[in-house]
């Protein structure tokens, strides 16, 4: 017999993990459902060994948004489900997306529900299966579909809004980092040369300007491979838990940016939530879907020790505060939709708050780093100029 690793709620909504033994996962499945668990998921335990390298590869999520599109509009014209992936699977521009749709549609023929075939492939959004899984059990599958994409829609919007923002910004400081290269390897070793060539006697900040530019040219290769060593060692420490949760409390310390970064979460924490709410998936089961879709490793702790509190009876607002990582008004918005019976709504105003107060703060923000990395390159290109030429005046008025 094989071994599966069983991700299972029971009747209490709690969320169980166990080993179970079966001739295979079509039997453990309906052994399960005959006894009222809802399935999460079934993984063969030769499946856990190549868990890390399936989850490196996520699928295009532009592109995603544009097949779930489509599904659903071949879905509410009356196909079956099998036939519309079928229509899809060979009609993708995307072949890495195509070949993952074409492995869930055949599961799907070989009997596999639609959430477990998406489940498998491990590049899937956890939100999207998340719903599938409660569309079918509900058998609203397009309403489900339809919210995903609506969900999809907003945190896309939102991201190229960021990212348009940063774009400005990171420009300028490339250009700013090329230009101080530029001027410490290439024209103050030539000017070191000049004047040591006139045997004056130079100024102190010249020779200490004229010192570093040398050296800088000198071991500006092993400098180079240096700093490059040195993001690559902070990439991968920040690839480990420990590393990811310490870089995120960096980030949130940050001056700005790091209350920028927390409302940005919570933001997304609040769409997840209110999504799988409203698609019908129980509070605890969305707590542990939410985690999985969010990437801050220190959310997902923090939503794991408020999963436990929830399951406890306590309710969401309280234990979402005792992690002290939400903002005060996200929590009391929070309490209001838990005490009138809106959390799901509740939760979509938060997170429609937060997106406009993040995407205000950003635009503030990036008002005022503009300006700040002009001077800076202002400042530095009028010291490095004041030094090199200082000398040359001094041999001037001796002339």
């Amino acid at each position: 017999m094989a071994e599966f690793l069983l991700k299972y709620a029971d009747s209490k909504g709690e969320i169980r993990q166990q080993v179970a033994e079966a001739e295979s996962e079509k039997e453990l499945r309906d052994r399960m459902t005959q006894q009222g668990f809802l399935i999460y998921s079934i993984k063969a335990r030769g499946e856990l060994a190549t868990r890390w390298a399936g989850n490196r590869k996520k699928v295009d999520l532009e592109k995603f948004l544009i097949f779930n599109q489509q599904f659903l509009t071949l879905i509410r014209a009356g196909l079956p489900i099998l036939k519309s992936l079928d229509l899809l699977a060979d009609r993708l521009t995307d072949p890495k997306l195509g070949k993952h749709v074409k492995a869930v549609r055949d599961e799907v023929k070989n009997g596999t529900l639609l959430s477990d075939a998406f489940a498998r492939q491990k590049v899937f959004p956890p939100i999207y299966i998340t719903s599938i899984l409660a569309g079918e059990k509900s058998g609203a599958l397009g309403e489900v579909i339809d919210r995903f994409i609506a969900y999809q829609k907003l945190v896309l919007a939102i991201r190229k809004k960021i990212m348009l923002s940063l774009l400005y910004p990171a420009v300028l400081v490339v250009l700013v980092t090329a230009l101080i290269a530029f001027m410490i390897t290439y024209v103050v070793p030539n000017f070191a040369q000049l004047y040591g060539s006139l045997n004056a006697q130079l100024p102190t900040v010249t020779l200490w300007l004229l010192a570093v530019g040398t050296t800088a040219r000198n071991y500006v290769i092993l400098g180079v491979l240096g700093v490059v060593a040195a993001l690559v060692a902070l990439k991968l420490w920040a690839g480990t838990e420990t590393g990811g949760a310490a870089m995120e409390q960096v980030q949130r310390k940050l001056p700005v940016l790091g209350e920028i970064w927390t409302k940005y979460q919570v933001a997304q924490l609040s769409r997840v939530l209110s999504t799988l709410l409203m698609g019908g998936i129980p509070l605890v089961q969305a707590l542990e879907a939410a985690g999985d879709s969010l990437g801050s490793r220190l959310m997902k702790g923090a939503l794991e020790s408020t999963r436990k509190l929830v399951r406890e009876g306590q309710p969401l607002s309280s234990s979402l505060k005792n992690t002290g990582i939400f903002p005060g008004l996200a929590i009391d918005m929070i309490e209001v939709g838990e005490s009138t019976g809106a959390l799901p709504a509740m939760l979509t105003s938060v997170a429609e708050f937060f997106e406009e107060d993040v995407n205000t703060r950003m635009t503030a923000a990036m008002s005022l780093i503009e300006p700040a990395i002009m001077l800076f390159m202002g400042g530095f290109v009028a010291f490095v100029l004041v030094a090199l030429y200082l000398p040359i005046f001094s041999l001037a008025e001796r002339v």
